[in-house]
């Protein structure tokens, strides 16, 4: 019972508070953001900020939902940073090397059948600020299991600037967070990559305006 509730806590008393409050958060054709699983978002990944401007879309009461898949070697490399992961951020550890042993993305497919929302950053680690790094496979494998489930692509414009790569303490700045318009599974690999790389770009904000008001 009290794990269950320390998710909704911790983004009631801190997610909110710092992304709505102190931060601010600026969203972009809310109106494509699912509002029940099974779906899985993908966003551009710099800064820590990321995660938690994701999960703000979203109540305090709707998080036990919400899972952002993360990196098993990164997340759970020691026991504290585990225990906030596993129990308030509610991750689904992902092996990023796992030399074919087992399926490392079981716990993703799982979240799925159970009606669940997905967090996923298909660079797989986060890169330099307003550069897209390669795509990486491992969505392709998660939505040829589940075609049906639809993938909604977000671009995260100035999380970034309020807590770069290696800084600690986030600045008092503005997060634009545009969402896309629901894509599917596409049997060819590399064309469902460039797909979704072209879907995220065309939402940086100098297209945004122009392009998908709707």
């Amino acid at each position: 019972m009290l794990k269950s509730l320390l998710k909704p806590l911790f983004a009631l008393c801190i997610v909110w508070p710092v992304m709505r409050l102190w931060l601010g958060l600026r969203i972009h054709q809310h109106q494509n953001l699912p509002k029940q699983g099974p779906a899985i978002l993908v966003a551009n990944h710099n800064s820590h900020m990321d995660v938690f401007a994701l999960m703000s879309l979203y109540s305090p009461m709707q998080q036990r939902q919400i899972h952002p898949a993360a990196a098993a070697d990164y997340f759970l490399s020691n026991k504290w940073m585990a225990w906030f992961a596993l129990n308030v951020l509610n991750i689904i550890p992902v092996t990023r090397q796992n030399n074919g042993q087992g399926n490392p993305l079981q716990g993703c497919e799982e979240a799925l059948r159970k009606n669940k929302i997905l967090i996923l950053f298909p660079e797989g680690s986060r890169g330099e600020p307003g550069k897209m790094q390669p795509l990486k496979s491992g969505l392709w494998h998660l939505s040829a299991t589940m075609p049906d489930v639809p993938i909604i692509p977000v671009w995260l414009q100035g999380t970034e600037q309020i807590m770069a790569k290696g800084n600690r303490i986030p600045l008092p700045l503005f997060i634009d967070v545009n969402i896309g318009k629901p894509m599917y599974f596409q049997p060819d690999k590399e064309q469902f990559k460039t797909e979704l790389l072209n879907h995220l770009l065309a939402l940086r904000p100098q297209y945004s305006k122009k392009d998908f008001d709707d």
